[in-house]
């Protein structure tokens, strides 16, 4: 089907008009497009900035209810004259139990107890309570909190607490700023531009619920317990020194009541105060409080710790008041910012944090760009000069192929990073994979006497299949990373998913439009597939060179044996060297702190190791990294993620004090959870594709197909750990996404030989299974080695320009070329002889003898 209706046509070109028109927002300034223009963005690893995971305590929002339920149930109790005894919250059980002196009296406390639930919805109209109560025959009552009620508690809790922090970050004017949920309870904080996020983190961290209380004048704050109902705060009186209060635990006034809060300085002594106001509800009640307790001391409570406890003078009616204490400017502003944003229902702590400064940013967009140029530049020229003028319409695919990929990352508005320019560099080795196959079709055709025309449809009629599928493999293995990955490689698998489905099209429908036409137009007696040509520009539309020749008879089975033994030592020793020594895990999978700082000239180490080592922090790495001032700090997983986060900051203290100016390019900082569940994820990414493939395969093909290619994948993958395992790469989310790409490229090379295996069965009926095997890797050896060499020359670049983020992941793709390439000849063919021998070919009990020397081997 080489003709072309009209109306394919223009469909075509206006899909590449309409491509090229959504690439050119990203090259106009944001400001000047209109608000219906979309645009990609940059990551944080391009243009600088903060990346914050945090974390809800949602043992904090169980615990503060019980401790509610348990004032409010004090209360109601005493007031219905019902003695009680052992009232306590137990947030580990999610309940609170108490019991009753008369038993008589249970199913009253009971019913009390019940009318201080909350109604849950549970849709349809219809609601349950929070709490459940439960009493015993002594008089035992417990009220738990339901599953029901915990998960309200909880996405109440993350919902208001994503509101809240959108809120304070909006305060402090960073702008662009991505705030979302992830998870059940966390929250993804990106904020571009933000070099030093410690007072992002200080805001955040914060729980800043503001109360007021009565002081309990009765109470001795010096004693070992409080009484019931009391609990001792501690707050900095005028001069500094730390004071106990005992403090009622009922709440007079509620922060939640303020409408606004500024940081002003009194205008008696020039103190710096916050100055607030109450909305109607919370001046009535602060009114009432107030002409009560004239002559009491009134506390402000701020997270558990006392602000100030001021003694009321006189009735307050106003709404408004005024907190002051030790503030400075930036204190008092601080407080003020986190009060008109509201209080956290429950603390946060952040779980995770990954920190580029605009200078490493614009290292790595020009390292990319300098990979990306390269790897188009030897792709372009490979291809033009093995494949002649098909080749050179290729390119020009390629290159409406990568404009149709920004066009669509524009119109998904996502995120491009680091490792999603190397998607696109490597798209550039991938997406010629079906030009290749669909060439190397109309070369085999036009040798064996088709005509121009015929040889042209065959072509790419019978190489449409193979086409899709091997590249559905790689799709499966993008889709796995995407599910199971995090942060910067999602953008990677997104890139070349896109790069995957993009380029099908392109082979197969633009280039197929590109050939019509110049056959329309010259009407030519032969194609220039074949060497040769006369004239300059002859020779230039014909290739070059060839990888291998065109007839070849190499019996690869004759090593069959040998290369299943190889290659089961090699695994085996892979797999022991990754339990012993062990691969070398990055801080995303081991947790840990790395650190790339600067300093203002040349790094002095000593110092800076003896100043991190005094933190007593564990065992701490230091190494200069790059040029003379750039040091990489490594420090090891704190106890918890506050730890975390206090060890990062106290390595920043430490090292600007030894070297004043050291500018900090780059904190990656991860708790034990996260990079527990970052592993976790990792290997349940690797686990899924494989058995994703083999279900593919299996459908696709027969079940000795499947079983030779995942044996071959797992393989692949052992020998890709051993790699890394030998040349110290690190192992962390980067390279699982190399070796996913390595596992995906694989199976797409096992599919076209595989593929041309199921033709020859079906084209030769007689053949011995060892000839057919050795005859259909000789026909698919061009087409695999020229796939190989597209992506190692893409490749390439990535190691040689793609920086330190991108080295690990480009080596490591650099050896599963290679390996993926070796394995489908000596293991993937091998396992099909052996395990089909009866099977593909009724009756071949035994291999036939081997040829005599000199005998071809293939037909």
């Amino acid at each position: 089907m080489m003709y072309f209706a009209r109306w394919k046509t223009l469909s075509i070109l206006a899909v590449c008009l309409l491509g090229a028109l959504l690439c050119i927002p990203n090259f106009v300034p944001k400001s000047e497009l209109p608000t219906w223009a979309r645009q990609f963005s940059l990551g944080l690893d391009l243009r600088g900035g903060s990346y914050l995971l945090l974390e809800v305590d949602l043992d904090a929002v169980v615990r503060e209810r019980l401790e509610g339920l348990a004032d409010g149930a004090r209360t109601r109790l005493r007031q219905q004259n019902i003695g009680y005894s052992n009232l306590a919250a137990e947030p580990a059980q999610r309940r609170l139990s108490l019991r009753v002196r008369d038993t008589a009296q249970a199913a009253a406390a009971a019913g009390l107890l019940r009318e201080l639930a909350n109604q849950i919805p549970t849709g349809l109209g219809t609601s349950t309570p929070d709490i459940e109560v439960a009493s015993t025959p002594d008089g035992t009552l417990t009220a738990t909190l339901t599953e029901a009620g915990l998960r309200a508690k909880a996405t109440g809790a993350v919902e208001q607490s994503i509101e809240i922090v959108r809120r304070r970050i909006d305060e402090t004017g960073v702008a662009e700023a991505l705030i979302a949920r992830q998870g059940q309870n966390r929250i993804l904080v990106q904020l571009p531009g933000v070099e030093d996020p410690n007072r992002i983190k200080d805001l955040l961290g914060k729980t800043a619920r503001m109360t007021f209380h009565l002081l309990d004048e009765s109470a001795n704050p010096a004693a070992a317990t409080p009484p019931p109902g009391v609990m001792f705060l501690t707050g900095e009186n005028r001069a500094g020194q730390t004071e106990r209060h005992a403090v009622r635990r009922r709440v007079e006034v509620d922060g939640a009541n303020l409408t606004d809060a500024r940081a002003g300085q009194d205008g008696r002594n020039g103190e710096w105060v916050v100055n607030f106001t109450f909305d109607s509800i919370g001046t009535r009640r602060f009114a009432e409080v107030t002409r009560a307790n004239v002559g009491r001391p009134f506390a402000i409570v701020l997270d558990d710790k006392v602000i100030t406890a001021p003694v009321i003078r006189e009735p307050i009616t106003g709404g408004r008041g005024q907190i002051s204490g030790n503030f400075n400017a930036k204190s008092a502003a601080d407080l003020a910012v986190l009060l008109r944003a509201g209080a956290l229902p429950a603390p946060l702590t952040v779980v995770e944090e990954r920190t580029v400064g605009p200078e490493l940013g614009a290292d790595a967009i020009r390292a990319g760009i300098m990979a990306l140029g390269a790897g188009a530049l030897f792709v372009f020229l490979y291809m033009g000069f093995a494949y002649g003028l098909f080749g050179w319409l290729a390119d020009i695919a390629l290159l409406v192929n990568i404009m149709l990929m920004l066009a669509a990352l524009s119109v998904l508005e996502a995120t491009l990073t680091l490792p999603g320019i190397a998607g696109i560099v490597l798209t550039l080795g991938t997406a010629l994979d079906a030009n290749i196959l669909i060439n190397e079709r109309i070369r085999e055709e036009v040798k064996n006497g088709r005509t121009p025309i015929s040889a042209l449809e065959a072509g790419f009629t019978k190489a449409s299949g193979t086409i899709m599928d091997s590249n559905l493999t790689n799709l499966i293995a993008m889709a796995c990373l995407y599910i199971f990955g995090s942060g910067t490689v999602k953008g990677f698998a997104v890139t070349v998913a896109i790069g995957t489905i993009v380029q099908m099209w392109t082979a197969t429908t633009l280039v197929r439009l590109m050939v019509s036409w110049w056959y329309r137009a010259r009407r030519p007696k032969e194609l220039p597939v074949l060497e040769g040509g006369r004239g300059l520009l002859d020779r230039l539309s014909r290739p070059l060179f060839r990888l291998v020749p065109d007839v070849t008879t190499i019996p690869f089975m004759r090593g069959a044996r040998a290369g299943l033994m190889v290659s089961a030592v090699l695994s085996t020793l892979s797999l022991i060297g990754a339990f012993y020594p062990g691969l070398q895990k990055g801080v995303d999978f081991k947790g840990g702190i790395t650190m790339e700082v600067r300093t203002p000239e040349a790094a002095n180490l000593a110092a800076l190791r003896s100043a991190v080592a005094a933190l007593d922090l564990g065992d701490v790495g230091l190494q200069q990294f790059g040029d003379d001032s750039t040091v990489l700090v490594r420090l090891p997983v704190q106890g918890d993620e506050a730890g975390t986060q206090t060890a990062v900051n106290a390595v920043r203290g430490a090292v600007e004090r030894v070297a004043p100016g050291t500018r900090i390019l780059r904190v990656e900082a991860v708790g034990n959870r996260v990079s527990d569940e970052l592993f976790r994820g990792g290997m349940i990414a690797l686990g899924l594709s494989l058995v994703a493939m083999l279900f593919y395969i299996w459908f696709r093909f027969e079940w000795q197909f499947a079983i030779a290619a995942i044996a071959t994948l797992i393989l692949d993958t052992t020998k890709t750990v051993g790699f890394m395992v030998l040349f110290g790469v690190e192992f962390n989310l980067t390279t699982v996404a190399a070796i996913l790409t390595v596992i995906g490229f694989s199976a797409n090379d096992k599919v076209v030989v595989f593929d041309r295996m199921r033709e020859n069965l079906r084209k030769y009926k007689q053949m011995p299974l060892r000839q057919l095997v050795d005859q259909s890797i000789n026909e698919t050896l061009n087409r695999s080695l020229g796939t190989s060499m597209t992506l190692l020359l893409s490749a390439v670049p990535l190691a040689l320009f793609g920086g330190d983020t991108l080295a690990g992941f480009a080596w490591v793709m650099l050896f599963g070329i290679v390996v993926s390439a070796s394995s489908s000849v000596f293991i993937a063919a091998p396992i099909v002889l052996f395990t089909g021998r009866n099977r593909l070919r009724r009756g071949e009990a035994s291999p036939p003898k081997p040829a005599k020397a000199g005998a071809p081997v293939g037909i």
